[in-house]
């Protein structure tokens, strides 16, 4: 059964909404990964090895992160 035009006009503005979203969270966590890089290089050996270590594992949480939104962005776009 097809969509009427009220629900395709509907579902392609939720689909836009839905990938702004995202977009601003990817950004987000990846400005956080780079202030947590910055952070490393900035203190370098002020910091201890669990600092340092707690900093890189901060970092990677947040591309990660960032990756699952533009994944979630692109997989929305293909269907």
């Amino acid at each position: 059964m097809s969509k009427d035009p009220i629900d395709r006009a509907a579902d392609a503005i939720k689909g836009t909404i839905d990938d702004a979203r995202d977009s601003v969270h990817e950004n987000a966590h990846r400005s956080e990964a780079e202030a947590e890089r910055m952070r490393r290089d900035v203190a370098g050996d002020a910091m201890s090895p669990g600092e340092k270590a707690g900093s890189a594992a901060n970092e990677a949480k947040n591309r990660a992160q960032a990756e699952i939104d533009k994944m979630k962005r692109e997989l929305r776009d293909r269907t």
